[in-house]
Parts: structure tokens; C-alpha cells; sequence
């Protein structure tokens, strides 16, 4: 069962301001849009060293930003020990005057990493609109190296760099999802702990290579950072580079598409006419402004070469059970009912 682990500092936070506050601060007063002034604010807490560290912080610098926070806790129900580490961590906010909500999954409900992931941002999304708040995690530049690397081996999109970019919209229309600590790595989040003596609930999943970020995370990035001392911190700030590009893209991409737009999809001869690349750009986002679910980069490719000027007519499926079809001067988008 998973033991509570307090790994004891100098001083509670309480007691005066640290090193840590005064960096987080200032880097909010320069990027302000990071978590806005007079924000409401739901912080999703795992227990672990990242989400407590971003708790202690945002709660000893929300009288000077105007914010008003709720906690948020996900039980995955992967271990035994759980429940109690929900229990604990719920007694222990509110000890600061923090009332933690808990959504558990049923039994079975989250088997992998990415149905956990889900789960949780489906979760977490209800919650903030019934808060009327933004989520707030506690996502260092640790998380974000892994996550390109992660992208980088699945084959992923130029987009697909922009790794846990620093704001991004949960939904369309509803809260935004902020990440204000990817300026430290998870050996900052631990000092943090400990400087402020926090306790830190460790999730035992955490520690099972059978999970493909853990694998990263103990058997890659530490050779990464042997070889090339500070590679996680670069690979996370190319991240935040690529975000902004894809971002100054995305505008531009926005007008492109308005201008090739027709009353059935798109204009297929002028998209043809557009080289590979840019074609490809424009077709990846149309697709996802359509709702459909990302495509890998080989594919994307493909259609792109598809779609040049001078092909014959054609079509093809789609994940989510989209199809694209093109014949004349139309490029038409269409999604097929479910079978019952």
C-alpha cells in the first residue's frame, strides 16, 4: 500500500516569502496572460511534488493577484492505496482552508495512459464550467521535454512539437487550460517541496515502466541530460518556440482558409495549386477545425500528394469516421453515422 511521505524543509510557506514565490511572481507580472489578475482558478491536484508545489505557491501569491482557487483531484483507481491518498491529500487542503473536490473513476474505467488522460480533462473541463474557472496544472518543463519526445516517436506533425503549450483552450468555447511552473523542472518542484516542508503523496503507478512516460522519464531524459547537461530545459523551450509558430500559423492559416472556402468544403484546384507544404498546413487544420481527430504526419503527407493539381479524382478515410472525398473543383469533408 502507498505509504504518505512528508519530506520535511527549512519552513512551512507560511512563515515568509522564498526565492520560489519571488521567480513565480515575476514571471506572472511579465507574461500576465500566463494566470490572468483576478482570475477564478481550478488547481488540478495530484498530490504529487509538481501539484503541490504549484498549490503552495499560487495560494501565497493569490492576495497579490486577485485570484479565488478550488482544488481538484482525479482517483484513477489504478492502486489499492488510492482512495486513501485522496483522503489524506482532501484533510490536508483543507487544513489550508481549501476544499478538495474528488472524482474517482469506476473500476477498469482508465486501463491505459491515454484513457486516463482523457478521463481526467473530460473530468476536469465539467468541473471548471461549473466553476466558471480555468484549470491550472502543475506541468513542468520536464513533462513537456517528455512529451516531445514521446510525439517525436509516434511520428508526429511540425504541430506536435508544440508540446503542453503554456495556455491552450479546453474546449471551443469553455475554460483555458494554464500551466505557469514550465519554467522549473521536476527537481525544482521536489526543492520546492522541500524548502516549504510539503508533504508528497507518491503515486506507486509513477514508479512502473510498463507506462511509456515513465520509461522516458527514467531511462531517457537522464541520459539525455548526462551527454548534454540542461537538454530537458532546451527541448522544453524549443516546445514553447514551435507553440508560438504554430500559433502566428494558425492566424494565418485562419485567413487562407476563408479565402479557399466554397459552399461544399473547400476549393480543391486552388489548394492544389499551393505547395506540398502549405497545403498540408491548411488541410490539418481545416481537418481539425471539422473535428476530425489528428492525423499521423505520414498521412497527412499523403493527401497532401493527393490533392496536387492534376490528380484524379478521390477519396479517404479518416479516423472518427470522417471521410474526404474530392472530384471536380470540391474538396467535400463528410462523417458517416454510427451503425447501430
Amino acid at each position: 500500500m502507498p505509504q504518505f511521505s512528508h519530506r520535511g524543509g527549512n519552513a512551512p510557506s507560511s512563515l515568509g516569502w522564498t526565492s520560489w514565490h519571488d521567480r513565480l511572481h515575476r514571471r506572472l507580472l511579465q507574461q500576465p496572460q500566463l494566470l490572468p489578475q483576478e482570475s477564478a482558478l481550478l488547481l488540478a491536484v495530484s498530490g504529487g511534488q509538481d501539484s503541490i508545489a504549484l498549490l503552495a505557491l499560487l495560494q501565497d501569491l493569490a492576495h497579490l493577484h486577485g485570484w479565488s482557487l478550488s482544488l481538484w483531484h482525479g482517483d484513477h483507481r489504478w492502486h489499492d492505496g488510492s482512495s486513501r491518498i485522496a483522503a489524506e491529500l482532501r484533510a490536508w487542503c483543507q487544513q489550508r482552508q481549501l476544499p478538495l473536490q474528488v472524482d474517482q473513476a469506476a473500476p477498469g474505467q482508465v486501463p491505459s495512459e491515454a484513457s486516463a488522460r482523457q478521463w481526467r480533462y473530460k473530468r476536469l473541463t465539467q468541473r471548471a464550467h461549473e466553476a466558471g474557472a480555468d484549470v491550472v496544472t502543475g506541468h513542468t518543463a520536464s513533462d513537456r521535454a517528455e512529451t516531445m519526445l514521446l510525439q517525436l516517436a509516434r511520428g508526429c506533425d511540425l504541430a506536435g512539437l508544440a508540446a503542453l503549450p503554456s495556455v491552450r483552450p479546453l474546449s471551443p468555447e469553455g475554460p483555458q487550460l494554464r500551466r505557469p511552473l514550465l519554467h522549473l523542472q521536476r527537481n525544482d518542484t521536489l526543492q520546492i517541496c522541500q524548502d516549504l516542508a510539503l508533504p508528497i503523496w507518491d503515486d506507486p503507478s509513477n514508479q512502473s515502466v510498463d507506462f511509456s512516460r515513465n520509461r522516458i522519464r527514467k531511462e531517457v531524459l537522464p541520459v539525455l541530460e548526462e551527454l548534454h547537461p540542461g537538454s530537458t530545459q532546451r527541448m522544453s523551450d524549443l516546445a514553447e518556440r514551435m507553440s508560438q509558430v504554430r500559433d502566428s500559423q494558425r492566424e494565418l492559416s485562419h485567413m487562407a482558409l476563408e479565402v479557399l472556402h466554397t459552399q461544399a468544403g473547400l476549393d480543391r484546384r486552388n489548394l492544389g495549386e499551393l505547395s506540398s507544404a502549405t497545403r498540408r498546413l491548411l488541410l490539418a487544420q481545416w481537418l481539425q477545425k471539422h473535428g476530425v481527430p489528428a492525423l499521423p504526419a505520414s498521412q497527412l503527407d499523403e493527401l497532401s500528394r493527393r490533392l496536387e493539381n492534376g490528380g484524379p479524382g478521390g477519396a479517404a478515410d479518416l479516423a472518427g469516421g470522417w471521410q474526404l472525398s474530392w472530384k471536380g473543383g470540391e474538396l467535400v469533408l463528410q462523417q458517416h453515422e454510427a451503425s447501430s
